[in-house]
């Protein structure tokens, strides 16, 4: 493990140990670079089938093989990990988003910081406001998706409930349409879809990613369900200085 000087105290200090599930996709490769340049140790998790997937990463980063529901995967992958970063993909029939998030929850360490991403359709509150185009999408892709026994969305809703229910020091990143493209910096945020600042509902992937991690770090999102946008977005600029700016991250673009 890499050790950092720290300059306050002149001692030396670990840096964090972060572990990434579903590391494979795009995001999660994304955020794999986000918590390098960090300097955070990573422990990413896949399925065996798409290890390949991280060859970029393979000299820099501990891979566990195996389904993101595999308790005994993801007992391995968490163990003394500062932090826990979860992709809820909700494949199949077989409550898979449900059970990594059980899973992560079960075994991380205590007082870990666990940040967890879906999409805008997740409400923590009910107060959500969603437009009436979004609602269909959701509604005929989810209908036929669990025809085809490919996708259960219901399952995700279920491994969020969970989530908001624990203990633990989580936080739900809810996002918006995204784009692939250069990073915009940290996207900002608002606590229910529909308010103002998030009209325009797209960010960068990139950027998706790059909030995931930059949250280990931020106490303010503790037992939050921020649903966010592109900082470069119509509707992000238009209403930065809002009444509600307490609500967005607005810090200097970052292009790590």
């Amino acid at each position: 493990m890499k050790t950092h000087e720290n300059a306050d105290t002149g001692g030396i200090t670990k840096p964090k140990k972060v572990a990434i599930i579903s590391a494979s996709g795009k995001l999660g490769r994304y955020m794999i670079q986000h918590a390098l340049d960090r300097g955070y140790d990573v422990v990413g998790v896949c399925r065996e089938q798409s290890v390949s997937k991280l060859d970029d990463f393979k000299d820099r980063i501990e891979i566990v093989p195996g389904a993101t529901d595999d308790r005994d995967v993801i007992r391995k992958a968490v163990a003394g990990c500062d932090a826990v970063l979860t992709v809820l993909v909700p494949w199949g029939m077989n409550h898979y988003a449900s059970g990594t998030a059980q899973a992560v929850l079960d075994f991380a360490e205590p007082g870990a910081r666990l940040i967890f991403s879906c999409g805008w359709h997740i409400s923590r509150d009910g107060k959500d406001r969603y437009t009436l185009g979004l609602r269909l999408m959701v509604s005929v892709f989810g209908g036929i998706a669990r025809l085809l026994r490919a996708v259960d969305l219901n399952d995700q809703v279920e491994a969020t409930r969970r989530v908001f229910d624990s203990n633990t020091r989580w936080t739900i990143v809810r996002g918006s349409d995204l784009e692939e493209g250069e990073s915009q910096g940290l996207p900002v945020w608002s606590r229910h879809v529909g308010d103002p600042v998030l009209e325009s509902n797209m960010t960068r992937r990139i950027d998706f990613a790059l909030f995931m991690v930059a949250a280990i770090e931020d106490d303010t999102l503790v037992r939050e369900a921020p649903a966010i946008v592109g900082r470069l977005t119509e509707s992000a600029r238009q209403h930065a200085h809002s009444n509600n700016n307490h609500q967005m991250l607005l810090e200097a673009p970052s292009h790590g």
